[in-house]
């Protein structure tokens, strides 16, 4: 009998899906919009990321699939305009388009059961936490819990492992960043992967205080100081691996916010070939590092790989026979043979005084952080004049901005030419994922985009350039290996400007406020590569995509 209620209990249950997928299916007709079956469908983690939980879960959609740009998403009700306009502003924001799915309430159901892996284990910890309060018979739930409790269950396994686990998925996921922030209802934790933001877990509000204690306790910062940022670092093993994490917190109105910047040891060991530096300025990177004197400078926004350019260079010019002496903010990677200083503005100790103080240590190689003020700028000449090399970072758009944005810090015009050596500008590019890549024809405005830097380019490059017709451009699909994103790490556009005696006659001019526009006439007679022109090589190699090349370049 007991047998009979349950078969009888499984086909109705049966009949239900059966049900739903034929009113989903009616529906689908209806709205002339596609159908699916996600029965037995398992959606990558990296996909989920995609659209946060919480949203999937209150509009009643769930990604299935991306394919390059394209997001595949299904809707359990595509006539309900406040979740299509939720997920517009979602998908925009990700730079995604989209393209709807009707699914059943049952697939919907399924698939929002995946937003799992990393949830599971924290929800694991979370039902750990809840059990040992409750067990002290001090409160019976994390709803409600007295501030005071935080800081007594703070070192507790529960929170330990929350953090834990946190740290490993990010790491894992080769996320850059990791931040940490409350909100009016719940904890949101993001990870930076290849340059986006990604919401990867939502946690209960009441956590915030104990998470926020457990990563200032690993990073020796006060506890009980909420009220003004504070930073530090700290270092674990992660899948064999010693990894550091440098945090700053800030004080909100929701509590403090925290990011994490992971390093891994590793990545800042790169070599020039790792980093994308293309043959013809590898030969002007090499020449020019080996000049017994002067100052090279890096220039790009936050974010566009100057410290891994800069950190590249030195460990090639760290053969064991020279003084190396570095001044940092803060100290990312740690480099063996390179004596490497970390500035501390709160005592006094700027890029300015620890330079000053560097010159007295005989010094053979100085690498400064970045230039940021007159006085650092001028200590840094005065460096790359008596034989010192001196490798540092600005802030310009472009190499050749670097020579005007000097002569703005009140460099003397007539200094210039003699100290500084080589000027890089550089961004980073998604790379495209070698497996799932797929080429496309080239559009007639890429085609004549391309034409036009073509005759932009110095004659000397032209048979070292592989532009030949018909244009070949790929763009990304998303596999398995990548994760659905159909890009897998990222790569660096560069352009170099080297001193000239043709560049000392333009300076010169400068100083008398004429011949900035011939900076550019003599980059492109000495043969300088712009980021563009690298860029559109790259993208014709198949390395990235054209329009993402573009959408960086041009930001």
């Amino acid at each position: 009998m007991v047998i009979d209620k349950k078969d009888n209990l499984e086909n109705k249950k049966q009949e239900i899906v059966i049900q739903e997928k034929e009113e989903a299916k009616k529906k689908a007709q209806l709205l002339k919009i596609p159908f699916i079956d996600l029965i037995g469908k398992d959606i990558p983690a990296e996909v989920l990321k995609e659209i946060p939980e919480e949203a999937a879960a209150f509009y009643g959609f769930v990604p299935i699939i991306r394919k390059g740009n394209v997001l595949e998403v299904g809707m359990v009700d595509p006539e309900n305009l406040k979740a299509k306009e939720a997920l517009r502003f979602i998908t925009r924001r990700n730079g995604l388009e989209t393209k709807l799915f009707v699914i059943s309430s049952v697939d919907f159901g399924n698939i929002l059961k995946q937003y799992q892996s990393l949830r599971t284990e924290v929800n694991r910890a979370l039902k750990e936490l809840e059990e040992e309060i409750a067990s002290e018979g001090e409160i019976k739930t994390l709803k409600g819990k007295p501030k005071e409790l935080a800081d007594k269950i703070v070192a507790e396994a529960p929170i330990t492992k929350i953090v834990a686990v946190i740290l490993r998925h990010a790491t894992e996921g080769n996320a850059s960043d990791i931040h940490i922030e409350a909100t009016e209802k719940n904890v949101k934790v993001r990870f930076r992967v290849d340059g986006i933001l990604y919401t990867s877990i939502l946690l209960p509000k009441e956590t915030h205080s104990a998470i926020v204690s457990r990563i200032k306790i690993l990073s020796d910062l006060k506890i009980d100081e909420t009220r003004v940022p504070q930073d530090g670092r700290f270092h674990t093993i992660v899948g064999g691996k010693k990894i550091d994490f440098r945090i700053s917190t800030l004080p909100t109105v929701s509590g403090e916010k925290v990011v994490l910047r992971v390093l891994d040891p590793s990545a800042g060991l790169s070599d020039f070939t790792t980093l994308g530096i293309g043959k013809y300025n590898l030969e002007i990177l090499k020449r020019e590092i080996k000049q017994p004197f002067g100052m090279i400078l890096i220039t790009g926004p936050t974010g566009s790989g100057k410290s891994t350019t800069l950190y590249a260079i030195l460990r090639s010019l760290n053969q064991g026979e020279v003084n190396i002496v570095s001044l940092e903010d803060p100290v990312e990677y740690f480099v063996e043979g390179v004596n490497q200083s970390q500035i501390r503005p709160e005592i006094k100790y700027t890029f300015a005084s620890g330079l000053r103080h560097i010159l007295r240590q005989d010094p053979d190689i100085i690498m400064v952080g970045e230039i940021r003020d007159e006085e650092t700028a001028q200590l840094a000449i005065h460096a790359a004049l008596t034989g010192h090399i001196l490798l540092s970072t600005l802030h310009t758009n472009d190499a050749i901005g670097v020579i005007p944005r000097l002569i703005d810090m009140k460099i003397g015009s007539f200094l210039l030419p003699s100290s500084l050596n080589l000027m890089i500008a550089q961004r980073l590019v998604r790379r495209l994922c070698e497996k799932c890549k797929k080429e496309v024809p080239a559009s007639t405005e890429v085609i004549e985009m391309i034409e036009q830097e073509l005759i932009n380019l110095n004659p000397i490059h032209k048979d070292s350039f592989s532009w030949n017709k018909p244009f070949k451009i790929y763009r990304p699909v998303g596999c398995k290996f990548c994760g659905n994103k159909g890009t897998k790490g990222r790569v660096a556009l560069y352009e170099m400007l080297q001193m000239t005696s043709q560049l000392e006659e333009i300076i010169a001019k400068i100083a008398k406020g004429e011949g900035e526009t011939q900076i550019k006439e003599e980059a492109k007679r000495q043969g300088m590569i712009t980021m563009k022109q690298d860029g559109i090589s790259k993208a014709l190699e198949g390395v990235v995509a054209f329009e993402e090349m573009l959408r960086v370049i041009e930001e």
